[in-house]
């Protein structure tokens, strides 16, 4: 077995190294501590079983030939390896940047390199190999490039990162699921358009979404006012904010949406500008349109119904696999192994009772446990979704609740449920299996 793992307090460049490694290195299962960073722990809560991750209590010393560590070379910041580190005849391979620490692992081959981030190390064999990458990996090495590099404008930072960041972009790494995750550190002139802007906003109910105005007089040129936008949105706790930026003779419009109903490219072609669903912007000049007439317009287009949007309706899985209450748990575990499916509704007539999951088998210790009924472990506290429900607000739900199966209920029966793996197969287009 082989098994690549990294240090506590797990940053991106962390994760996204331990996740090449399991590409580098086909069948090595990534083993990522239990401490990590809080943007880290927030990416694993919807896309863990896009991996192959598991925690260090869930691994066999005993059945490990090799060792990979990646963004580290001491062993006290590993979780839990104390085992391996006495063990003979293992191993061990290091990647690691950090080429002014003096590490304590002795490695039987090492790639180590000044360099802005691990995870380029692991790029620049990718290239060499010439691999291509799904967009969902893509994107979370270029979260650990970003991270360390300061989006490349560290120091630090080389042409190989810079490299690194085009063959990402290539392989399509999602830039707005990017700049969620890294929260970019805010200066303080954006810090002062932040907090003018939440003086005062002014907010209109279009169909059932909550919208956000604001008008801001600019005097001089501020970077990346669209992140400043971004999280004025979350703070105001509104479906969808459009900010008006008056800088002389043009105005900039920039829009931010978290709900699929309010398409903010939809309002910016309009204005001759673009973006996406989520995001956009568009620039006019000020003796075209008016800042009131520039609102007035976008509530009239956001008034129109949109068609078309995509519903859990549409994503779920269907027929839903379910046991009785009094199905013993080896028949459970059985069921799963043969559908390939990582959770089993309990069912009772048309009544959910409840759920048990993959990780739930593995709390079951003794041989006996195996003829107990599935009610003894299932979990009971079940939250589920209607079928007009957005992708998106599923997956809020998903963050929120940490859970991975979101049953889909219809005049109190369940027609059907909508898993992580659902979920990340719309948002990046992949291919189930």
């Amino acid at each position: 077995m082989e098994i690549a793992t990294t240090h506590k307090n797990t940053d991106f460049d962390a994760l996204a190294s331990v996740i090449g490694a399991t590409i580098i290195y086909p069948g090595c299962v990534g083993v990522i501590p239990k401490a990590v960073n809080r943007n880290v722990d927030q990416f694993l809560s919807t896309h863990k079983t896009a991996f192959n991750l598991i925690l260090p209590n869930e691994i066999d010393p005993e059945q490990v030939t090799k060792l990979i560590v990646v963004d580290t070379n001491q062993w006290h910041r590993l979780d839990r390896m104390e085992k391996l580190k006495a063990k003979d005849n293992l191993k061990i391979d290091l990647w690691d940047h950090h080429m002014a620490v003096d590490g304590n692992i002795k490695a039987d081959w090492s790639c180590r390199e000044q360099i802005g981030a691990t995870v380029t190390l692991f790029v620049k064999e990718m290239i060499r190999r010439d691999l291509s990458i799904s967009p969902l990996v893509s994107t979370v090495l270029l979260i650990g490039l970003y991270e360390d590099t300061g989006h490349l404008t560290f120091p630090a930072t080389t042409a190989d990162d810079a490299r690194a960041a085009v063959y990402l972009l290539e392989n399509g790494a999602d830039l707005n699921v990017a700049g969620f995750f890294l929260n970019p550190p805010y200066e303080e002139t954006q810090k002062e358009i932040l907090f003018e802007m939440m003086k005062e906003t002014e907010k209109v109910s279009i169909n059932g979404n909550s919208i956000g105005f604001n008008t801001v007089y600019l005097d001089k040129s501020v970077t990346n006012l669209a992140a400043v936008v971004n999280m004025y949105r979350k703070i105001i706790n509104v479906s969808a904010i459009f900010v008006i930026f008056i800088n002389e003779s043009r105005y900039t419009i920039i829009g931010r949406s978290g709900v699929e109903s309010v398409d903010i490219s939809h309002v910016m072609i309009h204005f001759g500008g673009g973006g996406h669903a989520g995001a956009g912007s568009a620039t006019v000049k000020a003796n075209q349109i008016s800042p009131a007439a520039i609102k007035d317009k976008i509530v009239d287009l956001l008034s129109k119904k949109q068609t078309g949007l995509v519903q859990i309706s549409d994503i779920m899985s269907f027929p839903v696999c379910s046991v009785s209450p009094s199905t013993p748990m080896h028949e459970v575990q059985a069921l799963m192994a043969a559908k390939n499916i990582r959770g089993v509704m309990v069912v009772e007539g048309n009544e959910i009772k409840g759920i048990v999951v993959l990780w739930d088998l593995k709390k079951l210790t003794k041989e006996r446990q195996w003829n107990s009924p599935v009610k003894a472990f299932m979990a009971r506290d079940i939250t589920t979704i209607s079928p007009t429900t957005s992708p998106a607000t599923a997956a809020r739900t998903m963050i929120e609740k940490d859970v991975g199966h979101l049953p889909v209920v219809h005049n109190g029966e369940m027609i059907g449920i909508v898993t992580r793996t659902d979920i990340l197969t719309y948002f990046y287009d992949l291919l189930p299996g």
